[in-house]
């Protein structure tokens, strides 16, 4: 894979779909250099179109990763943990699968707290937070508005896990909120629940 359609690959990962216009303008290609990637994507099953319609004149043709796509970014847990949490959950019940995730939600406060706590404002704890789960694979940034900070995650390293077991994207939810308890925090965006990434709104108290 080219090194361009690597960069277009991440594009439609952690901006969600693009035209063929905006990609080229991101990338700085021609539309026509544009277009051949994705038709390149296209034939190798990493994009899909949709047509939409915006307002007078002929639809926008928009694109985004197939599953095929975002499997390109890599989940560290995948299919061996999927099959562990199964074998857990026969052999411990439901109540054990959910210690063990609240165990590692311990764990992951531990770790997570001097960074975060170094820091004196909510913007500044946020930001930490967002650079330990880049680390991690989430692929995180923050926005900032005038209600507040967005922090977005455009990856799950492990959406496999998460998607035998939601509890460990409601475990996430609840470490962010005793992370900063200064703050209101809602997840408004959900990658298991059709969303193209997880957005948790975060709202000083």
């Amino acid at each position: 894979m080219s090194d361009t359609q690597q960069r277009l690959l991440y594009l439609l990962k952690t901006r969600g779909p693009l035209t063929a216009q905006q990609l080229a303008e991101i990338l700085d290609l021609t539309s026509m250099g544009a277009r051949r990637q994705l038709e390149s994507a296209l034939a190798e099953g990493l994009v899909q179109c949709e047509d939409r319609a915006a307002g007078i004149g002929r639809p926008g043709r928009w694109w985004s990763l197939t599953s095929s796509g975002h499997a390109r970014f890599p989940d560290r847990h995948g299919e061996v943990v999927v099959q562990l949490i199964g074998q857990l959950r026969a052999q411990l019940g439901d109540e054990g699968v959910e210690t063990l995730i609240a165990t590692r939600e311990k764990q992951m406060a531990t770790d997570y707290r001097a960074q975060v706590d170094a820091q004196t404002t909510l913007a500044g704890k946020v930001n930490a937070l967002a650079e330990i789960r880049t680390r991690e694979g989430y692929m995180a940034e923050i926005k900032v508005d005038a209600d507040g900070l967005e922090l977005i995650e455009h990856h799950c390293p492990i959406c496999a896990a998460a998607s035998k077991c939601q509890s460990f994207c409601r475990s996430e939810l609840q470490l962010f909120r005793n992370l900063l308890p200064e703050a209101s925090i809602e997840r408004s965006e959900h990658l298991l629940s059709d969303g193209a990434r997880c957005v948790y709104r975060i709202r000083p108290v």
